[in-house]
Parts: C-alpha cells; structure tokens; sequence
C-alpha cells in the first residue's frame, strides 16, 4: 500500500508530551484504535451482540445466549489455531501493513453484512439469528487477526523512551472513539424520539442503520494508517526459502517458547497467565451488556447510557491507576483490579434479583478495574523480558491473548447449562452466565500471584 515517508520512529531526545503524540505516524497509528471501537463497541459489547440476545425477538434469552457463547468459542478455537502465528508470517514477509488492511476490512464487511439481520428476515428468525452469530465470530476472527498486526507496528513508531506514552495515548484513543460514536448513535438512532434522516424502529432499522454507520466510522479512522506506516524489511532468510509453511510457523513459535522456558520463565509464566485474565476482560466485554439485558431488563437507551458512563470511567481510571503503578508498581495495580473484578462478578450473581440498581452500581464498578489490569499488564511485561527481545515478545505477548480466546465463551456457556440444570429455564437462569467469566479471572489471577518481575534471567544469550 501506499505510505508516507515520515515513518521514522520518534526520536529519543528530551520531547514533551504533546510534541510525542502529536507526530503524524503516532496520529495515524492511532486512530486506528479510535475508529476500532465501532467494533468492540457497537458490534461485541453493547449492541449487535444484545440486539441478537433480546428475550422474545429471535428467540429466548436463554437460547439465544447459549448459542451465541457457543459461537464466540468457536471462533475462538479459530483464533487459537491461527493468531498465534499470523501476525509473525507477515512481519517476516514485511506484510505486517498489507495484512492489517486485509482483514480489517474483512472484518468491515462483516459489519456491513449485519444489516440483514433481523428477526422479520426472509430467511426466518432463527436463521437470521446464526447468520448474526456467525458474522459476529467471523468478524472477531477477522478483528483480532488485524489486531496482531497493528499492535506490532508499536515499535516502528516508537522507541524505548516513549514506548509507554505512547501505547497509552492509542489504548485511551480507543475509548475516547467509544464514547464518541455510541453517544452520536444513541442521538442519531437508538434514543428514543425521531430519528435522523426520517429511520423508523420498523423491521429494526434503527439498530441496522447504526451498525452501518460503525462499519462506515472504522473505515474512515483506519485508512491513515494504512497510508503512513510502512510495512517491514522481509527478512531475507524466510523470502530466500521460498513458502513458508504453517508448519515452519509453528516449528519457529515452539523454537521460542522453549528458548523463554529454559531462559526467561518468569517471561513465559506471565504471559501465560496474563492470556487467561485477559480472556476474562474480553468476556466482560462480550457478554456484560447482554447480562444487563437479559438479566436486570435495560432498555437499548439505557445500555448506550451505561456503555458511554463506562468508557468515560474506564478511561479516568486507566490514568489514575497508571500514576498509582508509578508507587506500588504493576503487579499489585493487576492483583487489585482482578480481586476488585471478581468480586463484583460474584456480586452481579447473588444481587441479580435486586434490580437495575444494582448493575448500575456494581457493573460500572467493575468497568473501572478493565483499563488498569490491561494496561498494568503491558507495564509489567516490560519488566521481565529478557534484554534485547522487546519487539520478539511483546509480539508473542500480543497473539498468547488470542490463543485462548475461546475459554471465557465456553465457560460461559457451560456456566448457562449448569444454570439451567439447577434452577431450570422457568425461573430464570441467565446470570448464572457471569460465573463463568468470574472463574477465568480467578484462574488467571492464581497463576500470575507466583509470578516475579526478576529482569535478569539466567544464562541468557542472543
């Protein structure tokens, strides 16, 4: 694709702030962030994803619920498999950029397919419903595939100075967009009175017509960077072979967690227990607008409301949090933010009778320890890699998330099914569902407790 010259990372010298996140490659690196959140936001979290668990439109809550975990867990066997080596075969063929643009807007048109989706289809209610969970997955799959790209670019634009700076101006980017684009949707299309440009609540439009104008808002904020940042020198060993096989990816990701298992296990300990927790943040993501739902009865004003109050405070909190790490350091910011999640999961299971109240107080409680553990996690990582293979595992770091992308699902649909085994489908089993993401956040937390931010590691040579 075409790119920019002004490419070159930012310069190590004394720049403040401002002058560090105000150059044209950082500007366009993040924005693709800030047009991401027409995915996470609108399409994961907080309304295709509750559109389609709506109790009586495509069919029961329950059911609806089960298949679409059941779905996201495929997908994210999917990702498992492939993400782990997807974003390595194209930073060594120098495709990294290429691939961005490729399955961003893979995932874009999957967006745009959504439009379609509607209980009144002429495919039928249930048909509709697992062409929009189908849709969903495959743009999940697509998502996190340009996801490992993206996140890879961090080093082409930055140094080891204002690495940190830096990747915190495109992870707050993110909600930032959020904010933006649901509160533009909920004026334009999901609030209540007229909506713009004369759309009706009829046949859904005004749910459709919003996931369109997401698929439109990411294809706006992704294209700088696709024509800024240029893709890397392939390296001359893997072009001069000739293919490169999946099974030589997979033979070279083994060749690396080996070499971090002999030589900097504290390194491979982390990540492996940040993959987990981090599964557990993204199942708040996915499934905790549709709890509020179909568990505590918000109305689609309400969970856009509450999806803007909980960026606003997931954002404060990133920041807040961020200068509190600087005194406690980071793994005590990720014990505290997972302890403070878990119990306010455990909380939206016994106080679900208590009414929307209680998801009101509780789950924006719990959105404000999202930000700190993601970003905690970042921080902390830096600590334990070994010298002089920052880029090397801060790419494994990004794709080990992915891997396991298919527990909180599966949990959560396993938590549904002993729901409905216990108390049965008569007298609501729904928020059973939270249990499942609880579990994988205390398992994540069991395995990083051990972990130790040594930054020496021995006998090792590179």
């Amino acid at each position: 694709m075409p790119a920019s010259s002004n490419t070159s990372p930012v310069p190590e010298d004394s720049l403040s702030l401002w002058k560090t996140v105000t150059r044209w490659p950082v500007l366009a690196w993040a924005s693709w962030d800030f047009g991401s959140a027409a995915f996470n936001a609108v399409c994961t979290t907080f309304v295709f994803s509750t559109f389609l668990t709506t109790d009586g439109l495509f069919t029961d809550t329950g059911t609806a619920q089960s298949h679409l975990s059941n779905g996201m867990a495929l997908a994210g066997v999917v990702i498992a498999l492939l993400a782990p080596i997807a974003g390595q075969r194209a930073d060594r063929r120098g495709r990294g950029t290429r691939s961005l643009g490729i399955f961003t807007f893979l995932g874009i048109a999957c967006m745009v397919a959504m439009y379609w989706v509607y209980p009144e289809s002429p495919m039928g209610a249930m048909n509709a419903l697992w062409f929009g969970i189908i849709l969903l997955g495959l743009g999940n799959i697509f998502f996190e595939f340009a996801s490992v790209n993206y996140n890879a670019m961090l080093n082409r634009i930055s140094t080891s100075k204002n690495r940190g700076t830096i990747s915190g101006f495109g992870w707050g980017s993110g909600y930032f967009g959020g904010i933006i684009l649901l509160a533009l949707l909920l004026v334009a299309f999901l609030g209540s009175g007229m909506h713009w440009f004369g759309v009706t609540d009829v046949n859904h439009m005004n749910i459709r017509v919003s996931i369109l104008t997401s698929a439109l808002w990411f294809t706006v904020f992704a294209l700088p960077v696709l024509f800024t940042i240029r893709g890397v020198k392939p390296n001359e060993n893997i072009t001069g072979q000739g293919r490169e096989s999946f099974f030589d990816s997979y033979k070279m990701l083994w060749g690396t967690i080996k070499d971090l298992f002999r030589n900097a296990p504290q390194t491979l300990l982390f990540m492996a227990a940040s993959a987990v927790f981090r599964d557990g943040v993204a199942g708040i993501f996915i499934f905790g607008a549709i709890i509020g739902k179909a568990v505590f009865g918000f109305d689609t004003t309400q969970i856009m409301i509450f999806a803007i109050a909980s960026n606003v405070i997931a954002g404060v909190a990133t920041y807040l949090f961020g200068w509190v790490e600087d005194y406690i350091g980071p793994k005590r910011v990720i014990i505290i933010s997972l302890v403070a999640m878990i119990i306010c999961g455990t909380l939206v299971f016994i106080l679900h009778n208590g009414g929307q109240r209680v998801f009101w107080i509780v789950g924006l409680a719990l959105t404000a320890f999202v930000g700190p553990v993601q970003s905690a996690s970042r921080s902390f990582l830096g600590r334990v890699i070994p010298p002089g293979r920052e880029g090397e595992v801060f790419g494994l770091y990004a794709t080990t998330g992915r891997a396991v992308s298919f527990l909180a699902p599966a949990m959560y649909s396993f938590s549904l099914y002993v729901g409905y085994l216990i108390v049965g489908k008569a007298a609501g089993y729904e928020y059973w569902g939270i249990l499942g993401i609880v579990w994988i956040l205390l398992v994540g937390l069991l395995l990083l407790l051990p972990v130790k931010p040594v930054k020496q590691h021995k006998n090792y040579q590179h």
